[in-house]
């Protein structure tokens, strides 16, 4: 799909039901590797990274079989290969096939990863935890080599709180001696999820979730059956789409704890939301207040519903900030609402929003996955059609946008 059409000014109503989340799905795909028998995946979402990933899987041996949202993952006989360009770098994730094949083979070669470019990301915390665990790394031909002749379990402190460091730390000492202890680790829903599927095939976890974990190692892990999370971002998504038309759409498939942040945010806002069991329904109104959100690791707000929320506080009344604490460049989706008619400046990590402005059609360019959420929102809202380029962002992270927003009264092709 090369571009992305919406008539705006149509409110949202209905039922839409939450995918796998993607976070988990590229987490845990690569975390297959480390068992020496089968395991099945369910609940994955339908995206372009994920199947980026099924061919990385093969093309390190895995026999990969899909069926609707499960993949069937036979890793028996892998072997292991450099990998330092092609794939990987299309793929920010690509980083956790370095802890995978650190645990199962003690040594791999994988070029650095792509995906949205964020600004400076850098895997210092991940080199320095797989040091600590008894790995060499060098750096050649533009990737990064690890060999270790054993691992072994070790005290490791992260400097800033990362989710891609914990992961991957996490995947590399589920097969190493002793006992590993991650402190000022991540505690995002997402590590939760992998530590449940690790715990599975044999290692011992405890305390995902929180800021210690501690982790023993088993040095032949095997394969299970796991269900991946709901997706939170994708969830938030959708919630704040409700919001941004003024209409009332229940979101299925979700835990309503993860959408803690989300939820107290819109109702700041004035936004109506209503929790049950597993959804949340969001009623939109004619009029929003500003609020003021910095984004902060969980449980604080979602770097990755940042720019969706800047789009819909156009259309609330004030000034509102927004602030990001995680990514310095994430206001790239700016200078596209700009060009719809909002009113933003950015000033360092922050997005200074003067609310209250109609949005208006135009032609815009998604330049990373979540800017392209922000302006499907702006699309949703603004009055005339929108033309959204650089689709291919927008699918690597949410599974059937297009029939989604259709179902719920969206005019869009």
């Amino acid at each position: 799909m090369e571009k992305l059409m919406i008539k705006g000014g149509r409110p949202l109503h209905g039922e839409v039901n939450v995918s796998g989340a993607k976070n988990s799905a590229v987490a845990l795909l690569p975390a297959t590797l480390l068992g020496e028998s089968q395991t099945v995946i369910e609940n994955l979402p339908g995206i372009s990274d994920v199947g980026i990933y099924e061919e990385i899987l093969r093309d390190f041996g895995a026999k990969v079989n899909r069926d609707v949202d499960t993949l069937t993952i036979d890793t028996s006989q892998l072997s292991n290969r450099p990998m330092p360009n092609g794939k990987v770098k299309k793929l920010r994730a690509s980083y956790y096939l370095m802890g995978a094949l650190l645990g199962r083979f003690g040594e791999a070669s994988i070029g650095l990863p792509g995906g949205c470019n964020l600004g400076p990301r850098p895997i210092d915390q991940h080199i320095k935890g797989f040091e600590a665990l008894g790995t060499k790394v060098t750096h050649r031909h533009g990737g990064i080599h690890l060999h270790a002749k054993r691992l072994k379990g070790a005290r490791i402190y992260l400097d800033v709180v990362s989710v891609g460091a914990t992961i991957n730390i996490m995947l590399a000492a589920s097969r190493a001696e002793g006992r590993t202890i991650i402190e000022n680790a991540a505690k995002e829903p997402e590590i939760i999820d992998v530590a449940t599927l690790l715990t599975a095939m044999g290692a011992q976890i405890h305390g995902a979730g929180t800021d210690v974990i501690r982790i023993r190692g088993n040095p032949q892990l095997m394969g299970c059956r796991h269900s991946i999370i709901p997706d939170r971002i994708e969830a938030g998504t959708y919630m704040i789409a409700a919001a941004a038309t003024g209409g009332e759409v229940t979101v299925t498939n979700l835990i309503p704890k993860h959408m803690e942040p989300v939820t107290a945010k819109l109702r700041e806002m004035g936004v109506t939301v209503d929790e049950s069991d597993e959804a949340l329904r969001v009623r939109g109104i004619g009029e929003y207040q500003g609020i003021d959100v910095k984004t902060l690791p969980y449980p604080g707000f979602p770097t990755d519903l940042q720019q969706p929320l800047t789009a819909l506080l156009t259309r609330a009344k004030g000034t509102s900030l927004v602030t990001d604490n995680i990514y310095s460049s994430r206001f790239k989706h700016v200078d596209e609402l700009c060009q719809m008619g909002a009113q933003i400046r950015v000033e360092g990590r922050t997005a200074i929003v003067e609310g209250g402005t109609s949005l208006h059609g135009s032609k815009v360019r998604a330049t990373d996955l979540r800017a392209g959420a922000a302006l499907v929102v702006a699309g949703l809202m603004a009055q005339d059609v929108t033309e959204i380029t650089g689709v291919e962002h927008i699918e690597r992270g949410y599974e059937n946008l297009e029939e989604k927003l259709k179902l719920l009264g969206a005019e869009l092709w």
